[in-house]
Parts: C-alpha cells; sequence; structure tokens
C-alpha cells in the first residue's frame, strides 16, 4: 500500500510538473505573462489576470484602443470592478479604470490550440456586477477554471462600464448611450484579433452571460456592429425585450440624475452632467427602492441600453436579422420572479403570515396598467384558474412567482426565441427551462419547500461550484453542474449542445418555428425532460391578449 502511495505521488508531481504553459503571450499591447495552475495528471490552466482590453474610457465616450505597454505585464492580478453604487446604495466603490479581461486557457500534455473560446458578461441589472475576484465572502463565482478544465475551451470574463457612467442617456446625439454595450463591444473585438495568440479559434467564438449579462448577450447579437466578430451566444434569464432590458424614456431618468447632482435641466443639462465628478454621477443614480405590490421593485431597473440610432439602429424586434446566422442557446429558470415577487409583497417570506390575494391582484394591477383598465381582471382570472372557491395560501403564492416570472422574464425570453427561430438562417435556436429546488428551500430555510430555480440560481451549476466546494453540495448538485457545462461547451464547440466533447444525459431538441421543443434542466434528467410550447397559453396572454386591449382602450378615447 506504501509503494502504491508513493507510485500515485511521483506520477502526478511528475504529471503537475509535465503539463504545458503558454509563458509570455504576445498581444496587440504588449507581451502578457499569467499563472499557471496544475491541475492533475498532464492538465493545466493558464490564468491571465487584468488584461487591458483598451484605455481607460473618459465620462460618456466611447473607450479607446490601449496605448500598449513597454516590457512584459504580469496577468496575475485581478483589476477594480467598474464603479458602482454599494449593496446598501449609501457609497460607491470600484474604479473608472475598469475596462479590463481575464482569461482561462486549458492544456493537456501538450499546449492548446484552436480551442473554442467564451466570453462571459456578468449579470447585476446593469446598475453593479462584476467579474473581477471574489464576489461575496472571499467565493469567487465568476472563475473560468471549472469550465475551461472539463470542457477544454478558453473562458474570457470582461469588464463593462454600469450605473450612469455605462447607461445614461438623453435619448439623442447630446448623450447617446449605450456605454456599457460598446465596451463589451470592444472586449469581443479584442478576442477576436488576439486569441489566437492564447490557443484560442477567433473563428468560433461564443458570447454568454445571465440576467443583465443575458440580455447583453442579446444586444450583441442584434447589433451590426458585431458582424463576424462571434459565432455562437447563450443568454440565461435576460435578453433585449424584458421590461427592464430598454430605456424606452432616457431623457426623463437623465433629467432625474442632473437634479439629484445639482445641474440644471435645460440645454446647460450635459455639459454639467459631463463635468460632474464620476463617483458624484454613480451615487446620483435615484434609488432603487424596496418594491411594493403597487410599485414593484423591477420598475425601478431604468438605468439600460437604448436605441441610439448606432449600436442599435432599430428597435430589438427589427434587428434579428443580424442574428440569422448566430447559433443561440436561450432559457429561464422556472421560478426567475421569486427573488422580485417575494421582495414586492412584504408577507411572502413569512411563513407565519398570510399573502392576501389583494397583493397578487395588486401586483398584476401595476404590471398591466398600460395596457387597459380591464387587463389586470382578465390576467388575473387566468393566473386563479385553479385555485378553487378557497385557495391555500401555497396557490396564491405561487401564482405570484409564476406572475413574476412570466412577466419579468420567461415571456420576453420566449418571444426573443421565435423571433430567432424565424429569422435564423444558418443558426440553430435552443430553449431551456430550468427547474432545480432552489438550495434555500425547505424546512428551516428561508424559503417555501416548494420553490424552484430562483434567479441567478444556475451560475454556481455554470461555473463548477460544486466541484471546487464541495461540502456545500451533493451529489446531485455535481451531476447537475456537470450537465450544464457539458451542454454549453459541446454548444460552444459544434452549435450544438449534444456533440462536442462531454456526454450528454438527453438529446436536446433545437427550437425551430414548426416544432417548439426545449429541455427542462435539473439534477434529474430522462426521456421525459423534454416539452413543447412553454407556458404557451400565457406567452399568448402576455404578447397577444392583454396588448390588444391596450390599443382598445387607445381607439376607445379617441
Amino acid at each position: 500500500m506504501e509503494k502504491l502511495k508513493i507510485l500515485l505521488a511521483v506520477v502526478f508531481s511528475v504529471g503537475t510538473t509535465s503539463a504545458a504553459s503558454l509563458g509570455v503571450v504576445q498581444t496587440e499591447g504588449g507581451g502578457v505573462q499569467g499563472q499557471n495552475i496544475p491541475l492533475g495528471l498532464f492538465r493545466s490552466v493558464d490564468v491571465f489576470k487584468g488584461i487591458p482590453f483598451v484605455a481607460k474610457p473618459g465620462t460618456f465616450e466611447k473607450a479607446k484602443p490601449h496605448p500598449g505597454w513597454d516590457g512584459i505585464l504580469k496577468a496575475t492580478k485581478f483589476a477594480t470592478r467598474c464603479l458602482q453604487i454599494s449593496m446598501l446604495q449609501t457609497s460607491s466603490f470600484g474604479s473608472e479604470d475598469c475596462l479590463y479581461l481575464n482569461i482561462w486557457v486549458p492544456h493537456g500534455r501538450h499546449v492548446s490550440s484552436g480551442l473554442p473560446v467564451m466570453i462571459w458578461f456578468y449579470g447585476g441589472g446593469f446598475v453593479v456586477g462584476g467579474s473581477m475576484g471574489p464576489n461575496f465572502l472571499n467565493n469567487y463565482l465568476y472563475s473560468g477554471q471549472q469550465i475551461a478544465d472539463k470542457g477544454e475551451v478558453i473562458v474570457v470574463s470582461v469588464g463593462y462600464r454600469v450605473g450612469p457612467l455605462g447607461f445614461l442617456s438623453t435619448g439623442d446625439s447630446r448623450l447617446p448611450g449605450n456605454y456599457g454595450l460598446w465596451d463589451q463591444h470592444a472586449a469581443i473585438a479584442w478576442v477576436n484579433r488576439n486569441i489566437r495568440s492564447f490557443g484560442g479559434d477567433p473563428d468560433n467564438i461564443t458570447l454568454f452571460g445571465e440576467s443583465a449579462g443575458g440580455a447583453s448577450v442579446s444586444f450583441q447579437t442584434l447589433s451590426p456592429h458585431n458582424k463576424g466578430l462571434f459565432k455562437r451566444a447563450i443568454s440565461q434569464s435576460g435578453v433585449a425585450f424584458c421590461p427592464w432590458a430598454l430605456n424606452r424614456n432616457p431623457s426623463k431618468f437623465a433629467e432625474k440624475v442632473a437634479e439629484n447632482v445639482g445641474c440644471p435641466t435645460d440645454d446647460r443639462m450635459v455639459t454639467c452632467l459631463k463635468s460632474t465628478d464620476a463617483r458624484t454621477l454613480t451615487m446620483g443614480a435615484p434609488r432603487i427602492e424596496l418594491g411594493s405590490p403597487d410599485y414593484p421593485a423591477v420598475t425601478d431597473l431604468l438605468l439600460s441600453p437604448v436605441v441610439d440610432g448606432d449600436f442599435l439602429p432599430d428597435q430589438p424586434a427589427n434587428l434579428f436579422h443580424n442574428a440569422a446566422e448566430i447559433d443561440y442557446l436561450t432559457g429561464v429558470n422556472n421560478m426567475d420572479g421569486h427573488l422580485f415577487s417575494s421582495k414586492d409583497i412584504p408577507s411572502f417570506n413569512d411563513k407565519n403570515k398570510e399573502t392576501p390575494v389583494e397583493d397578487v391582484k395588486r401586483l398584476l394591477a401595476a404590471y398591466t396598467k398600460e395596457m387597459g383598465p380591464t387587463a389586470s381582471e382578465i390576467a388575473f382570472a387566468e393566473y386563479s384558474s385553479n385555485w378553487g372557491p378557497t385557495p391555500s395560501q401555497e396557490s396564491i403564492r405561487r401564482a405570484a412567482v409564476d406572475i413574476g416570472t412570466d412577466y419579468i422574464f420567461l415571456v420576453p425570453i420566449q418571444t426573443a426565441i421565435y423571433l430567432h427561430a424565424a429569422n435564423a438562417r444558418s443558426g440553430s435556436t435552443y430553449s431551456y427551462l430550468m427547474s432545480e429546488p432552489s438550495l434555500l428551500a425547505g424546512p428551516g430555510r428561508p424559503y417555501h419547500d416548494w420553490v424552484g430555480a430562483d434567479h441567478a440560481d444556475d451560475l454556481q451549476y455554470v461555473f463548477g461550484k460544486p466541484f471546487t466546494t464541495p461540502k456545500a453540495y451533493g451529489d446531485r448538485h455535481r451531476d447537475l453542474s456537470g450537465y450544464i457545462i457539458a451542454y454549453w461547451t459541446n454548444f460552444a464547440r459544434t452549435g450544438n449542445p449534444n456533440k462536442g466533447n462531454l456526454k450528454v444525459p438527453v438529446t436536446w431538441p433545437a427550437f425551430t418555428s414548426a416544432d417548439q421543443q426545449f429541455l427542462e434542466i435539473n439534477a434529474k434528467m430522462n426521456e421525459s425532460s423534454t416539452g413543447r410550447d412553454m407556458r404557451q397559453h400565457f406567452v399568448r396572454l402576455w404578447t397577444s391578449t392583454l396588448p390588444s386591449l391596450a390599443s382598445h382602450a387607445v381607439a376607445d378615447a379617441q
């Protein structure tokens, strides 16, 4: 036994010392050197942290090319995340100089070449977020190491401006907005030009992101500026049609920020805003209030992209021809709305309190207020159709979650899937519903025991957390994480989540206009994990029935 141990130790040390490494990599800005992390027998990953992809941007300006550096850049420390408001909204942190990226390159016995590349955009409502180092309690959620190693792909994560510095706009050429989207575009272009030196294939780049990052991916597929820069895209719980993803009245919001920082709102406003200190501007965004049934929190998320006539030359629905050659995989968590509805209804998470039916009606009224006076009654009749005369608390609360999920995420995402499939020429389309129960649900835990996959629950599985912090998870969670990494990296490699280097538990059928199939993703997948026409009745309710009431109301008023 002792001999075996010694032999294994020798083999292991030989394997780790013999693993390949890139050493110094030449980029357009100069040489960069990362860190090589041994992962086992003849496997390692090179990690490059904090490579600048553009120069520090001016306030409300598109970023310019980086002038480069002398000598070798030691890429071993994360950059600072972009300037943003703190969790309590009482202070700001971060830097204006934040447009950097990180790269994970896996190797076997030999240095890798021709690998698929996946570029990650973080979420955070376009207001907060970052992929530069630990997110919470020293836990770095967005490490690309597990995806890179298991899926044999290069993972890149990038910084982009958020809050007023990233998205403040007057809705015209004075302050066109979308600076954060331009940052992302600059990062994609940099990767396309430089990734070959890191062993990546510039002709096989996939974007992926979650929430505002998922919506960002959606916007990047629709912009004419990205023609030929990437091949595939994955949007998790966020697309251009989400009600929080596009600001339809940017000038009103810009005036609010101007008032908050002491600028006039007349023709001197833009000059004044441009000369205001970046931290003051960041703190000048109106606060995101704790929601109520009458004023849901999601309606405060107004610092978002705009139709600027340039990056987005038209409304998103009219730009899908730009995505016709792009393979697109997108989906939703089955209770994405839980995070929002449970905050908007004060009694929701208190297991000793009753949630009044009235609160559900008020929430629906808030979401449908622009659709005519009868919209909320019609919608309520649909969401309560299976209640019976005395609905249980679970039925009432589940309806609130379904309303939030449908309105904020699921219906807009289905709309994007339909339009991608209808406009696709060579691009394929894949749709999913993640339904793994929340880790916070159950007896003695904060959530009710029926709660499924909440907003952002997918992230831990995509980034392989059950493998890196095994004590916090069970075997089922490692299974699920393995499945998702397999589907995502196969898709990045081939455009088909079933085909690639990794085995998958169930064949994922493509979504077509004629056959609207989706995959239900959880730890217990089998042949019945595919479905059709995801919540079609409610998709029709929100996209057809309720909007037609709004147009009738306008006609009646005239």
